[in-house]
């Protein structure tokens, strides 16, 4: 988080340069903190899409935002952190500028997509960060478009994790034998637990450790991604042996006498309707013929002369060799006739001959020699679509061939580089005709992704008459389309982009980190990076006080210059210059954010232990589960029985009963 000057005035509100659709959602967000926000708009909006936006505003400027006074008018030296999030780059990189020249700490968010520019900005001005509103929502595309139980997947230092769901069936080995608790290893962190016919609760933690697992219950865990991979390459292997099976199978099937017929007239009346086509079979036909002719003629009259021989001898004239075969010729009393039958074949060979030469070089040079890579063929069932190859869909394409997904894309773009994505089948041109070479009425996921918010309505409507059991992701920019579609639509994924990023940037206002985002029952949870400084309000704590106070969930920890730990235990301390990479919705980020954290509610009663080894082990399980100095643990320890006097999170009393009990220890959780 950022840090704060001394100074009588204190950084106590937002700053927010643009009020489209982005920086509308934007001010809504940074409201879910609590905190006050002032906007600066070159002209006052005629229509708010978000109703009574503005009455969400501490102040509204009208000006122009690259100009000092305007930001001076908006009390800049006491601006804790500005979005510049306008629709013009220039002027988003023209006011950090000026910002930074105004005031030094400000924390700069910016929209924008130039890397380089970014990237020079950030070593310059210090303390800054920029987004680019098209890249972050593409992996909730990505999530949409698998259709799986996966709601959500990122990359953390090289290793994939994914956020899944998932309904237990009756047969599943979790069931009446795994308690909730048992779910978390070095892999796994369980996020949210659903019991069978209840309602849905919408925070981290609502489960119990020790509730047993039953049929229909639903599960929401966090895992690192290996095994899905390993899973996915190994369907992937299994359905490509079983098509080549049916491929052997129908091809045997149909290797009947009428078959071969039927196959054979319908090549010659396709070549007929291709004029080049036709002139090369025709001469090849010739060719054969005079081929055939010729052995048989040569070797009647020359019985010593084997068909092999003759073969060659007819294959010479055919490629103008009379007058070497002939001037060597074994008997000079050879008939006329069959001198002239070999000048016959001679001549007929270099015209035909010929023919097929010409046209294998007219074919060479209308190819124009490019030998690229072949697409590969376009998936018959159970593949994903994905409409609208901008940088959106792009990104949406790499990522789900990471998980090896079948895809097809449909560009609108005439002039799109072809170089661009070689590994998947690509379809460019004219919807009409695009859509049913996709195959999309047997596609799984269809991903409309354009630009254009009116094509990608239409986009989605056409897809959805010809499939409507497919899962439609769709790209919107505004709040209202979004809510109609989803009326209309109400099995679709309609994913407002701004919306979506509003989030990311109001985090990134307070100074974390946002690697990626994806979306559960109506809300985005966040990936959010700290690093701790000693004014952190997670300085000094334990992972466990951390996760259940917050209401947040570590996925990684790292004590630099040592590797990061996935999944890190609850005992663990954060400390000045750590970094730790946590799952938060908004409110946990507010909480880290002003330090308001739950109270703890659980205390934990040691009664009796049955030995001193088992008093030694316990002193170590307290000393470690609580954070407690060793020695003070081994002092309570022998004045047993007592509670202790220190409370706990419900989920941080019930581990240390678990463990106590393991170490024969008599405790109960009050």
């Amino acid at each position: 988080m950022d840090t704060q000057p001394p100074s009588s005035n204190p950084l106590d509100h937002f700053l927010v340069l643009g009020l489209g659709s982005l920086g509308q959602h934007c001010i809504v967000a940074l409201k879910e903190f609590g905190v006050p926000v002032i906007a600066i708009e070159q002209t006052l909006p005629q229509e708010w899409e978000i109703p009574n936006c503005h009455k969400l505003l501490k102040q509204l400027i009208i000006g122009d935002c690259c100009q000092d006074t305007i930001l001076e008018q908006a009390q800049i030296e006491r601006c804790r952190a500005a979005l510049i999030v306008t629709s013009n780059e220039r002027v988003n990189a023209e006011t950090a500028i000026a910002i930074r020249q105004l005031n030094p700490h400000t924390r700069l968010v910016i929209r924008s997509g130039k890397h380089n520019l970014n990237q020079l900005l950030s070593q310059q001005l210090g303390n800054f960060t920029a987004f680019e509103p098209t890249q972050l929502p593409a992996a909730a595309f990505a999530i949409a478009a698998l259709g799986t139980d996966t709601l959500g997947f990122f990359n953390l230092d090289g290793q994939w994790l994914r956020v899944v769901k998932q309904t237990l069936p009756s047969h599943h080995p979790w069931v009446n034998t795994r308690q909730l608790g048992d779910l978390n290893h070095r892999h796994r962190r369980l996020l949210l637990y659903f019991p069978a016919y209840q309602p849905t609760y919408p925070s981290f933690y609502n489960w119990h450790p020790d509730t047993y697992l039953h049929s229909a219950d639903t599960l929401v865990y966090v895992e690192t991604a290996d095994q899905f991979l390993i899973h996915q390459q190994e369907k992937e292997v299994l359905a490509s042996q079983a098509k080549k099976r049916q491929r052997w199978q129908h091809l045997w099937q149909q290797f009947t006498w009428r078959n071969v017929q039927q196959q054979l007239s319908q090549f010659w009346q396709l070549s007929f309707q291709q004029q080049l086509r036709r002139v090369s079979l025709f001469s090849g036909f010739i060719i054969l013929c005079l081929l055939g002719l010729g052995t048989i003629l040569f070797h009647l009259y020359t019985p010593e002369t084997s068909l092999v021989t003759a073969f060659y001898y007819t294959a010479i004239l055919l490629l103008g060799g009379y007058g070497d075969l002939f001037s060597n010729f074994a008997q000079p009393d050879i008939p006329w006739q069959l001198q002239l039958f070999a000048l016959s074949l001679t001549i007929a060979g270099t015209a035909f001959v010929g023919v097929l030469y010409a046209l294998l070089t007219e074919a060479l040079l209308s190819s124009q020699f490019q030998f690229t890579k072949k697409r590969p063929p376009i998936p018959s069932q159970d593949h994903v679509v994905i409409i609208g190859l901008g940088r959106v869909g792009q990104r949406v394409a790499r990522l789900l061939q990471t998980f090896k997904q079948p895809l097809v894309g449909i560009t609108l773009n005439t002039h799109f580089d072809l170089n661009l994505l070689p590994h998947i089948p690509l379809i460019k041109g004219n919807l009409q005709h695009a859509l049913p070479q996709s195959n999309i009425a047997t596609a799984k996921s269809v991903v409309v992704a354009t630009d254009d918010e009116i094509v990608n309505l239409e986009v989605a409507l056409m897809a959805y008459e010809v499939n409507p059991n497919t899962r439609l992701a769709i790209r919107t920019y505004g709040q209202r389309l979004s809510r109609h579609l989803s009326t209309i639509l109400p099995q679709a994924q309609v994913l407002c982009t701004y919306a979506v990023m509003a989030e990311a940037f109001a985090g990134a206002a307070f100074g974390e980190k946002i690697l990626s985002l994806f979306r559960f029952d109506q809300q985005t949870i966040l990936v959010t990076e700290y690093q701790i400084e000693a004014i952190d309000t997670l300085h000094g704590l334990l992972l466990g006080d951390i996760a259940y106070g917050y209401g947040v969930v570590p996925l990684l920890h790292q004590k630099p210059p040592a590797s990061p730990r996935f999944m890190p235990w609850d005992d663990v301390r954060v400390e000045i210059g750590d970094r730790l990479v946590v799952l938060a919705t908004i409110e946990g980020l507010r909480r880290v954010e002003i330090g308001s954290m739950f109270l703890k509610r659980w205390h934990v009663q040691i009664k009796k232990v049955n030995s001193t080894t088992a008093a030694f082990e316990g002193a170590n399980i307290l000393a470690r589960v609580s954070g407690c100095p060793l020695g003070e643990a081994r002092n309570f320890m022998t004045q047993l029985p007592a509670t202790w006097p220190s409370p706990f999170y419900e989920h941080q009393g019930q581990r240390l009963v678990r463990e106590l009990t393991k170490a024969r220890i008599q405790a109960v959780l009050i």
